[in-house]
């Protein structure tokens, strides 16, 4: 049996920046992913573009090779229906209303079909418990602020650090500047802008808010700024930003971050093995993990496999804040606090369209470039959740679906429109299109959980995930308040709201509320699952993302986090990552030397 400093479980964001952040520092670390995939950046890059642009259905999987062995949770496992929503594929749905975001089992994990948005949590969203609703960290912005820079050195992040301490209010050293300079604004950012900036919207819960339209720091490569490190620069990966508006799941210029680019630089003291889904943690009698489990699989499209074992000296689990809490359930491990599995969250996403009186030209540049902060913190949280304002460049796509659902329409829908007249039709239609999108901060309940069902099981005889998901009544007013906001800004636009929320296939996310039909999407940012605290009696890990029970186990990544905020949490988990890989590094180095010390005294 192999014997490594580290084992990390999952390749993706988290587990990524660990491993290489641990190999710099010379351990010996094994990375053991449960998806396909090369450390190779490059290596698969044409074929995923041309798999996702051929693709039928176009979702965050298209892109990337899934496996019988290690499913995913898909979007197009959901649907809706007038007497509710139906689940069919790898998550066991219990819940009263779905879960709705997906994530990609894939050597990089969720991190190769992000947005690619790297902002920072507000320094209010620490101390969200506060408000009355969710949970405190047991640490504050500022013991995180010199990881966030680290973290946006690691990702490349292009933003400008003026507007986001000015306009954001997130505090900065003084003479901090980010790696690039922010991307340019969208056509349709400076449309907006041109229409609310200096305008007041009202709030139902927060009065009158100014607003204006503020850039949103992007992980994709735009112009370096020559005075960042002290006048070092930045020399990014990959291409420069070309404007493409695919870029969700996949940049096809390699402008946007993903895991794979960390690991392209990762030392020869790490070691990565796909296809291996780690189905077991075997603990001594005195509570230490000391093997990890694996199964290793043939090929994508069989379940046939080997097991193996693996020792190290300390595990890290990586691999999603659901298969992290399945994992612990599954091994009877760190829930001495029952909270292993609990306060799962993600931001419920309302989306709002509109046609606007003039051309705005969506369908160019990453899928937001701009957002309005205003309604992410203050008081009026007690009252209702958070939201932040999100503006997309790509038309109604994510709200009602692709262009090419205008062009059926116009063609099947009264009398159908042909040559030249639909031509202008198509481009007035599709050149006017305006979509928001309002992420809703869910507070941690620990009612919103991961469990198993060992009847219930995957193709390899590992217990899948069963949610149980609801949004609050907290939730539901945000969301309310949102549209209020929403039916403002248009209005400041001139433009006509085709917003409808209504049962159906599309949007298994319906529910009513105070008499007021709702919809949300999944935003893709699952959160909670091994919340971290200051408790062993009311928390899964503490601040290092260390198991209370476990000294030699820990559980990495967006399942510690104890609140969202509203921002997109990559970037935080990042950092994250990286202050607990130097804990880690200082936990391995303490032990060497005890062992050299005990060797030369016997």
């Amino acid at each position: 049996m192999k014997h490594y400093d580290v084992v990390v479980v999952g390749g993706g964001f988290a587990g990524s920046l660990v491993a290489g952040s641990l190999g710099r520092n010379g351990w010996r670390v094994l990375v053991l992913e449960a998806g396909e995939g090369t450390s190779d950046d490059w290596a698969d890059h044409h074929d995923a573009v041309r798999a996702f642009h051929t693709a039928v259905a176009r979702t965050p999987q298209s892109p990337y090779r899934m496996t019988e062995a290690a499913p995913s949770a898909d979007v197009l496992d959901l649907s809706g229906g007038s007497d509710g929503f139906r689940a069919d594929g790898y998550l066991v749905q219990r819940g009263p209303l779905p879960y709705a975001t997906p994530y990609v089992r894939v050597n990089g994990g969720s991190g190769m079909a992000w947005t690619g948005l790297a902002l920072r949590m507000h320094p209010e969203d620490f101390r969200s418990g506060e408000f009355g609703h969710g949970r405190d960290w047991p640490l504050g912005y500022h013991d995180l602020e010199p990881f966030y820079a680290a973290a946006e050195k690691e990702v490349g992040v292009a933003a400008d650090v003026t507007e986001q301490r000015d306009e954001v209010g997130l505090p900065f050293p003084d003479g901090y500047v980010f790696p690039m300079h922010a991307l340019p604004s969208s056509h349709v950012d400076q449309v907006v802008a041109e229409a609310v900036d200096g305008k007041e919207a009202r709030d139902p819960h927060q009065g009158t808010v100014p607003l204006r339209v503020v850039g949103t720091p992007q992980a994709r490569n735009g112009v370096p700024d020559a005075r960042y490190d002290d006048g070092a620069g930045y020399t990014p990966d990959g291409h420069r930003c070309a404007g493409f508006a695919s870029c969700v799941p996949i940049c096809p210029e390699r402008a946007k971050y993903t895991p794979r680019r960390t690991q392209a630089r990762w030392p020869a003291t790490v070691e990565l093995i796909t296809r291996a889904v780690v189905n077991r943690l075997h603990r001594t009698t005195d509570g230490r993990v000391s093997q990890v489990e694996y199964q290793l699989y043939a090929d994508h499209s069989s379940s046939r496999h080997t097991t193996e074992l693996v020792k190290a000296d300390l595990v890290v689990l990586a691999a999603h804040a659901i298969e992290n809490a399945k994992l612990l359930l599954s091994s009877g491990l760190a829930n001495r606090s029952d909270q292993v599995g609990r306060n799962l969250m993600d931001h419920p996403v309302l989306l709002t369209w509109a046609l606007t009186p003039e051309q705005l030209g969506p369908y160019r540049g990453p899928g937001s470039t701009s957002g309005i902060e205003g309604f992410r913190f203050g008081p009026a949280r007690r009252a209702r959740a958070p939201y932040r304002v999100e503006i997309g460049n790509w038309g109604w796509s994510w709200a009602v679906g692709p262009p090419d659902l205008d062009l059926d329409r116009l063609l099947t829908t009264g009398e159908p429109l042909f040559g030249r007249r639909l031509r202008e039709t198509l481009a007035d239609r599709l050149g006017r299109q305006l979509a928001l999108q309002f992420e809703v901060e869910q507070p941690a309940d620990p009612a919103n959980r991961v469990t198993i069902d060992r009847n219930l099981c995957d193709r390899l005889g590992n217990p899948r995930p069963i949610i149980t998901y609801d949004l609050s009544d907290h939730v539901k007013r945000g969301m309310i308040a949102a549209k209020q906001v929403s039916d403002q800004i248009f209005a400041f636009l001139g433009a006509e709201d085709h917003t409808r929320f209504e049962p159906g296939p599309g949007t298994p996310g319906y529910f009513e509320f105070d008499g007021m039909p709702l919809a949300y999407r999944g935003a893709g940012h699952g959160a909670g699952t091994h919340v971290m605290g200051d408790s062993p009696a009311t928390s899964v890990v503490d601040h290092w993302q260390r198991c209370w029970d476990h000294p030699d186990l820990y559980a990495v990544g967006c399942g510690s986090m104890p609140s969202l905020g509203t921002s997109n949490p990559s970037l935080t988990m990042a950092a994250l990552a990286l202050r607990s890989a130097e804990h880690m590094h200082r936990r391995l180095t303490a032990a060497r030397r005890l062992v050299t010390t005990m060797e030369h005294t016997t």
